[in-house]
């Protein structure tokens, strides 16, 4: 069984950072990609930022060039670093793992639990 646990949210002024953390845990082969959403009340759930096993990295046009994702594959751990937050940042966000549990298998997508983050002052 893959977990996927969460840390690093909380509550932080307008222009302040914070860095999320998601670690996975269990018995598998091997991670493919990683990534984050949000969800904020009464929108859609929004893809933030992924990273690829090899490095390459993608974000979603509301969040480049303040956030970064990047990935410690040495501690099963992805993580996202927000700066210049805003009150629109604030959100739930939830990790994912895209996680091949035997070298032959097709790989599955496990989750966080969620990290609130909200910005306000």
């Amino acid at each position: 069984q893959v977990q996927l646990v969460e840390s690093g949210g909380g509550l932080v002024q307008p222009g302040g950072s914070l860095r999320l953390s998601c670690v996975a845990s269990g018995t598998f082969f091997s991670i493919d990609a990683m990534g984050w959403y949000r969800q904020a009340p009464e929108k859609q759930r929004e893809l933030l930022a992924t990273v690829t096993s090899g490095g390459p990295t993608n974000y979603a046009d509301s969040v480049k060039g303040r956030f970064t994702i990047s990935r410690d594959n040495a501690k099963n751990t992805v993580y996202l670093q927000m700066n210049s937050l805003k009150p629109e940042d604030t959100a739930v966000y939830y990790c994912y793992d895209d996680v091949r549990l035997r070298n032959w298998n097709m790989n599955n997508r496990y989750w966080g639990q969620g990290a609130q983050v909200t910005v306000s002052s």
